[in-house]
């Protein structure tokens, strides 16, 4: 039997272009800086690297709560509505951090983004299993 998840799918695809993105970010400025490992002196290669490494650390979960939402028969709305946040505060975040490395409105509209996608995902699942088991 096969499962499908397009809407999952979708932004999964558009995050790993994201990522791929995110990532000959880091190697052009390893190239540019002659760093392979860590970030030597490289204010931007440092950035880049954060950058890169916040996506990572926040991006996987949340597409895979997005799949399992979407197994569970969660509506198309809100998962467009989810992803599509999900995805506009993972762009915004990077452009705020090359901007500074201090607060800025791309910065906080990509982290307030992303935690109201994941606070919304968790609590959707909680409430989910909750009443699945009544």
């Amino acid at each position: 039997m096969m499962v499908e998840l397009p809407i999952t799918l979708m932004y999964a695809g558009l995050l790993g272009l994201l990522y791929f993105v995110l990532s000959v970010g880091v190697i052009r400025l390893r190239w540019r800086d002659r760093v392979g490992i860590g970030a030597g002196d490289s204010k931007d290669l440092k950035v880049a690297i954060r950058v890169h490494a916040n996506f990572a650390e926040y991006v996987p979960l949340q597409v895979l709560f997005l799949a399992l939402m979407e197994l569970s028969g969660a509506s198309t709305l809100l998962l467009h509505a989810l992803g599509g946040l999900l995805f506009i505060a993972r762009v915004c975040h990077p452009i705020g951090m090359h901007m500074t490395v201090g607060p800025s409105l791309p910065r906080m509209v990509g982290m307030g983004g992303t935690f109201i996608v994941l606070l919304l995902q968790a609590g959707y699942l909680i409430g989910y299993g909750v009443m699945a088991q009544l």
